[in-house]
């Protein structure tokens, strides 16, 4: 009895993984091809063929499944973070910034969509404690940690924390899209502006 109940576990636990990845491949090509904002959770499940009660189950909304299809890069993001800041001690904290900066922006603009998903997610359901994917808080503590080596002597130098965080918002979606497709920045112009904006050197 022992053996068959584990034989119809496994069985079930194989059936939750196909449905998964079902529902992954299949939102990513609608994505692609409609953008994350014209799609519904229905369509995904009429196009993967599962019930709708499937997917709802695993994904309560669209954000939790662009944070799903996007985490292995985000693992990947702050893997090469880490592999950098490891490597790259030695250099100004000024240097260390742009770079971090350089990798974000290239991931922002290999993964727009689906990081507009997570952050349209992250605006209209504020369950986590600060209303922030963890994405952002890593982020936000390594931006925190050079911004306090940056910091100069003077009584009126910027909090690193609030600096790192207007930062971000201006690196959000709905900012960095803006100057992309209407003031018409290229990814290094913007790194430019950021720069002359947060840093002034």
């Amino acid at each position: 009895m022992k053996d068959s109940e584990n034989l119809f576990n496994r069985s079930e636990r194989r059936d939750a993984a196909q449905n998964r990845q079902r529902i992954l491949d299949t939102a990513l090509k609608l994505f692609n091809e409609y953008g994350v904002e014209n799609v519904s959770m229905n369509q995904i499940a009429n196009v993967a063929q599962i019930g709708p009660g499937t997917l709802y189950r695993r994904y309560r909304n669209k954000g939790e499944l662009c944070l799903d299809l996007i985490k292995d890069n985000v693992v990947l993001l702050f893997e090469d973070l880490d592999a950098f800041l490891e490597e790259n001690q030695n250099l100004p904290p000024e240097d260390r910034l742009k770079s971090i900066l350089q990798y974000y922006i290239k991931f922002r603009e290999s993964k727009a969509q689906l990081l507009k998903g997570v952050e349209d997610f992250e605006r209209s359901n504020r369950t986590q404690s600060n209303g922030q994917s963890p994405l952002y808080n890593e982020l936000h503590q390594i931006l925190v940690s050079v911004f306090d080596e940056m910091k100069d002597s003077e009584l009126n130098s910027p909090n690193s924390a609030f600096r790192a965080d207007m930062l971000l918002a201006a690196l959000k979606s709905d900012t960095y899209l803006f100057q992309r497709e209407v003031r018409g920045y290229a990814p290094d112009e913007i790194l430019d502006q950021l720069w002359a904006t947060f840093i002034g050197k």
